[in-house]
């Protein structure tokens, strides 16, 4: 009777961890990975596709900012780990040791960055991103990078396109590309865990940037 009840209770176990799988697969994640981008924006083509060519993961998001691009610029061209953070959970990515402080302000000393520069994502020997694309006031490419001898766990760009949609009306859309070698394991990290903690992360700092953005505006900085 007992083996009867604990085989039923694993059965009931499985249904619904397949349910809950399907359900992600089938609704949330065609969801959040075009959170916020319109059909247009989902299929254009932008800066830095071509380098992560055959990608197994391809989100596109954007929102609507009620400010002029170079406002926008100022606040994105700083973020960083020890520069003005990403203005997502900071508590959350602390917990892992990050060390993130975002910035409720513009940062005159990291308003500048070039290609070849890294965006830290934790304290030195974390993997980073390098800056492989830069034009100033609208693109912002990242490649996920490691320190020298090791390797990228991943094959990844994190690109920040800023279009001009009026004179006080700026789109931010941001694309992530990501390749990998299809394993099971593989498959389950970065589509199964990655994949929604990266949209939690994300979405809250594109908030971070409108809201900042905005409220700056307002206060006519």
């Amino acid at each position: 009777m007992a083996l009867n009840k604990t085989s039923t209770k694993l059965m009931s176990g499985g249904v619904m961890g397949a349910a809950a799988t399907a359900a992600y697969l089938l609704f949330f994640r065609p969801w959040h990975l075009r959170w916020g981008a319109t059909t247009a924006e989902t299929i254009r083509p932008l800066p830095g596709d071509e380098l992560v060519s055959n990608p197994k993961q391809i989100s596109t998001r954007a929102i609507t900012i009620e400010t002029p691009v170079d406002e926008v610029w100022s606040w994105l061209v700083q973020i960083g780990q020890g520069r003005g953070g990403f203005y997502s959970y900071d508590f959350l990515e602390n917990l892992i040791g990050c060390d993130i402080h975002s910035t409720d302000q513009i940062l005159p000393e990291y308003q500048q960055l070039a290609v070849g520069d890294r965006v830290r994502l934790g304290p030195e020997g974390y993997p980073f991103y390098t800056v492989a694309g830069l034009e100033t006031g609208w693109v912002l490419t990242l490649w996920a990078d490691a320190p020298e001898g090791e390797e990228a766990p991943i094959e990844e760009t994190w690109l920040f396109y800023l279009n001009e949609i009026g004179p006080d009306r700026t789109r931010l859309i941001v694309r992530n590309r990501r390749a990998y070698e299809p394993t099971v394991g593989n498959v389950l990290m970065w589509r199964v865990l990655v994949e929604p903690i990266h949209f939690i992360m994300e979405q809250k700092m594109m908030r971070g940037i409108k809201n900042r953005a905005e409220a700056a505006q307002r206060n006519g900085r």
